[in-house]
């Protein structure tokens, strides 16, 4: 049981004299103190005699209270307090002085234009870095699971199969047929002035099959899936739940992101053909409404005008596509931090940077095949 506590108190008997009385700790010290006035007269003497107890925030006030007396012009002089607390309280004066003497810390200004060039350059760099580690930790993850297959979780592998594949049967199919409907009408103005209706079927075709849907496919499921990794594994991140998984032994890699990228990349082909059947239907309607050629025209010139290869490079770009996905998807959940601010702020940041190094990819991707003459 705590002894009971005497308050810290202040009495003024003479104008030119104060005292000091009580428990001067933390639990004595009184809200009356902060409305103490200077001593009248010109000089003034305080009595420490009745102080019973001091810690360091008792001292820190009673030096406070003397401060502010001297500053308004009234010296005192300190009287009768016990040596160890007389002791505490020069401390507590030194430790001020001390504080005092120190130069006063430069005045932060708002950075130039330069300088916050250079400190955004140094962020992506970092995180350039950060991305290229997960990547080897991801492969190396791989490496060890196919080493040995008993590892390798299929449940998870047919769980992001069906939603981020099935599931986006839907919306791919309709915005690739709408896609190929666009293709072909913007076309048809040109192709009819010059009389080269049949033609059409060679720009929906290469157009679709070559760039058009494997992209777009890309586009929808970095929106769609992406975003869905990035969210989930950012609000495990917040809510302990991976640390929880080391804990008790479990690798984050082999149950979070394996599965997804096994998935995806499985998925993803599958979804460009898809796209590229809807596509190409698109541009048939289109065609035999705005240019009158038929459906069997327009297979029979589409099935001369595009190549087994070009075929296959529009899925070939798939997979790529997948692994930019899911890495980044996943990559920015782990550097979740914070609260759900944060989940919404790297959720984002993972669309963006999905969207942005897929374009670049299929940029890279037709430099090489211009080069390749393919």
């Amino acid at each position: 049981m705590r002894p009971p506590v005497t308050p810290a108190a202040i009495a003024q008997p003479t104008p030119g004299s104060l005292n000091l009385s009580g428990d001067w700790t933390a639990r004595g010290i009184g809200k009356q103190l902060e409305s103490t006035g200077a001593a009248a007269g010109p000089a003034a003497t305080a009595d420490g005699a009745g102080v019973t107890a001091m810690d360091s925030a008792g001292a820190w006030v009673l030096h406070k209270l003397l401060s502010r007396l001297r500053d308004a012009g009234t010296p005192v002089t300190l009287l009768g307090l016990r040596p160890e607390f007389a002791r505490l309280h020069e401390a507590v004066v030194q430790q001020a002085a001390a504080q005092a003497a120190l130069p006063a810390p430069p005045a932060v200004g708002r950075p130039s234009a330069l300088a916050r060039v250079g400190q955004r350059a140094a962020e992506a760099g970092e995180q350039a870095l950060a991305m290229l580690s997960f990547v080897g930790e991801t492969a190396l993850a791989l490496a060890a699971s196919l080493a040995h297959p008993a590892r390798i979780r299929w449940r998870p592998i047919l769980f992001n199969i069906r939603s981020a594949g099935f599931d986006a049967l839907p919306i791919v199919g309709l915005l690739s047929l709408m896609l190929g409907i666009v293709v072909a009408y913007q076309g048809a103005a040109q192709l009819r002035q010059y009389g080269a209706n049949i033609f059409v079927a060679d720009l929906v075709g290469l157009s679709m099959l070559r760039e058009f849907a494997p992209l777009i496919t890309a586009i929808i499921i970095a929106g769609r899936s992406g975003s869905a990794y990035a969210a989930q594994i950012g609000t495990m991140a917040v809510t302990e739940e991976i640390d929880a998984m080391r804990t008790l032994g479990i690798a984050p890699l082999e149950l979070l992101v394996l599965p997804k990228l096994v998935a995806l990349v499985i998925v993803l082909p599958l979804l460009t053909v898809f796209a590229d059947v809807l596509g190409v239907v698109g541009g048939m309607i289109m065609a035999r409404a705005q240019l009158g050629v038929g459906y069997g025209e327009f297979l029979d010139r589409f099935v001369k005008a595009v190549s087994t290869t070009s075929y296959l490079i529009g899925i070939g770009k798939a997979p790529v596509f997948a692994a930019i996905i899911v890495m980044v998807g996943c990559f920015q959940g782990f550097r979740t931090r914070g609260g759900a601010d944060s989940v919404g702020r790297q959720t984002t940041r993972s669309v963006v940077q999905s969207i942005f190094l897929v374009i670049l990819a299929d940029g890279l991707f037709s430099v090489v095949f211009s080069a390749l003459d393919l």
